[in-house]
């Protein structure tokens, strides 16, 4: 028996070896942890428990029979983040750089599907050069598997990716269906094709860092949801997007324990401009309303105009979406549409209330947004926001014109309560605008037409550059003062937090992709 004890130790001593002391070492001098220390940085103390150690491949093309390892190139299994059960997968690049084979897909699909079976989030720690060549089509095709499983398991489990090194080819597939993307600054890369295959076939001479680096996803394309300075950083920023979400669709996320104190925020009676064409931080905003430092912004870099993030609202898991006067006044887009609308999604995948802050002067005009599709692209906003069966409230602090009035979660569209400050002017356009063209003859028959038109420009907005219009139909719940908004938010949210929606029978819905 001592025999085959150790023998079992033996094994399992070089499992742990992965590639060997010499690759783990040009690991570390890359910056870059390895994957068993991933695992130890993520997970509980003591929890891990290990799922397919002793598997290895099946190839027997290209010598690659007399080169083996113990895992092949994957340490999967499932532990604890804060308590949690979690199941994870953690590549490792000492083997064969990565690279996906027939069995490493196979210990991969294991993983999700006990993680699927037993209602708990994935977590998936890339660090692939991409398909194993020696095996051909059989790596292919365990990509393929892996791709369909990421689809059933999609807002069944909250599924997280952490890039933390090349991701090239099929493999960049598998992160981009999961629901958060996070990335290593200056050591992790996803492309589809990298800057030899660009340079071929379109003569362009890139980078890895341009063509597909943290910052360049996370600010140009927004593939990436997160830009971490380091590996320490990514794993710290998993932990605390975990916190917000429940285990599964048919869980809520866990309350923390809240000790109610002044509710009340002065603050926010003087932080909009007298002029209403004078930007502000929708960000000071939200910092007043949530829970202190609770804030956790998504997508930070990409589509500045539209703020999307998670909080709590005491104590309770809330999302946000929010308009930014800061940046480009805040308008909708083609990028912050698809922004807010994949988050939404989200929040309604994992019963996370909404919380909406509108201050929108409408949709971007122009060619490029049109010959991009914002129509298209405003409409996935529309759908997610009328899709959502989870609690939402909008709060209406300053602009809300024209059919983005109707786009950013109003009563029309199913908002459940729908609160607006003093400053709110809801109306299909700005004064300005509206004037120019209500009173057209009016303003070019006049003997002084400047006069006249600021004179009608001055009527239209007493008329509908306000919320009482809006209040009078019912549109607007409540006309509130700025700084009895957390209040009345932490009331609103907990009136409905047992919320009902029975939606027609359909198979699914067809969103304008």
């Amino acid at each position: 028996m001592d025999k085959k004890i150790q023998q079992l130790k033996e094994k399992i001593n070089a499992a742990q070896l992965g590639g060997g002391q010499a690759r783990i070492d040009s690991q570390h001098k890359k910056g870059k942890l390895t994957a068993r220390e991933r695992i130890h940085f993520l997970l509980d103390e003591g929890s891990f428990e290990e799922v397919g150690m002793f598997v290895t491949h099946r190839s027997t093309d290209f010598g690659m029979e007399n080169e083996k390892y113990l895992g092949d190139g994957v340490v999967t299994g499932y532990g604890t983040i804060n308590g949690r059960l979690v199941y994870l997968f953690s590549q490792d690049f000492t083997v064969f750089g990565g690279s996906l084979s027939e069995t490493h897909a196979e210990k991969i699909c294991k993983i999700m599907d006990m993680a699927m079976k037993n209602g708990a989030p994935l977590i998936g720690l890339n660090d692939s050069g991409g398909a194993r060549i020696q095996e051909g089509v059989v790596s292919l095709g365990g990509y393929a598997d892996i791709f369909h499983k990421n689809v059933q398991a999609s807002g069944v489990i909250p599924q997280l990716s952490a890039i933390m090194g090349p991701c090239a080819g099929g493999a960049v597939y598998s992160p981009a269906i999961t629901d958060f993307i996070l990335m290593v600054e200056n050591t992790s890369y996803m492309f589809v094709t990298g800057p030899n295959v660009v340079k071929t076939v379109t003569h362009e001479e890139v980078s890895s860092e341009e063509l597909g680096g943290a910052q360049t996803h996370a600010t140009k394309s927004g593939v990436t949801h997160f830009a971490c300075s380091n590996e320490i950083d990514a794993i710290n920023h998993l932990k605390s997007l975990l916190s917000y979400m429940p285990q599964n669709c048919e869980e809520t996320p866990t309350q923390l324990a809240y000790q109610a104190g002044d509710e009340n925020r002065e603050s926010l009676n003087k932080i909009m401009p007298e002029n209403a064409n004078q930007p502000y931080d929708i960000k000071e905003i939200i910092e007043q309303l949530v829970d202190n430092e609770s804030f956790l912004e998504v997508h930070k870099g990409y589509a500045e105009n539209i703020v999307v993030g998670f909080a709590r609202l005491a104590g309770r898991s809330i999302g946000i979406v929010a308009n930014q006067p800061a940046y480009l006044a805040g308008v909708l887009d083609n990028h912050a549409s698809v922004k807010a609308a994949r988050f939404i999604r989200f929040c309604d995948c994992f019963n996370i209330p909404l919380l909406v802050l509108e201050d929108v002067p409408g949709f971007l005009p122009g060619t490029d947004q049109e010959w991009n599709g914002i129509i298209t692209n405003g409409a996935k906003l529309l759908y997610a926001f009328s899709e959502a069966t989870v609690p939402r409230v909008t709060v209406i602090t300053r602009k809300a014109y024209g059919g983005a009035y109707d786009v950013m979660n109003s009563k029309h569209i199913g908002a459940d309560l729908n609160f607006a400050w003093p400053t709110a002017e809801i109306a299909v356009m700005g004064a300005k605008g509206a004037a120019e063209i209500i009173f057209k003859k009016e303003i070019s028959s006049a003997e002084k037409p400047q006069e006249k038109w600021i004179e009608k420009e001055q009527l239209y907005a007493e008329i509908f550059a306000n919320p009482y219009r809006a209040a009078e139909r019912g549109f607007v719940d409540e006309v509130i003062e700025p700084s009895q908004t957390r209040i009345k938010l932490i009331k609103a949210f907990k009136m409905l937090e047992n919320k009902v929606v029975n939606n027609p029978r359909k198979k699914h819905g067809n969103i304008p992709l």
